[in-house]
């Protein structure tokens, strides 16, 4: 029942920024934490951001300074803004959350289907 869905994906020079946007949808009766990880051509998925329901955040060292992790909780929807982008940034950019979708049931992981940004030289 439920769904991520992610935008905002998109080819950009070096230098340059986007802003991408994952919501949440179905039955969900709390979110815990949403966040983003990208993964490259021949390389694993890793970990670019986090931000928790009470605004905790968490950054791969390869990012800070340039994105920025936030969330519109009542929207169930959590962005990323990219800014300074790298070459080295293109990746399929996958949203991740961790919710609950009924009450008193356990939390668990949900993924997006992955939105490509591609940053040119």
């Amino acid at each position: 029942q439920v769904q991520l869905v992610e935008s905002g994906g998109g080819l950009v020079q070096a230098g340059g920024s986007l802003r991408l946007s994952c919501a949440a949808t179905g039955s969900i009766f709390s979110i815990r934490a949403m966040g983003w990880y990208h993964q490259a051509p021949g390389k694993q998925r890793e970990l670019v951001a986090t931000i928790s329901s009470d605004g905790n955040t968490n950054y791969a060292d390869s990012v800070k300074g340039r994105f920025t992790v936030s969330r519109d909780n009542a929207q169930n929807t959590v962005y990323l803004q990219m800014n300074s982008l790298k070459p080295e940034d293109t990746a399929v950019y996958y949203c991740n959350a961790d919710l609950q979708d009924r009450k008193y049931m356990p939390p668990l992981v949900y993924w997006g289907q992955g939105t490509q940004v591609t940053v040119s030289s």
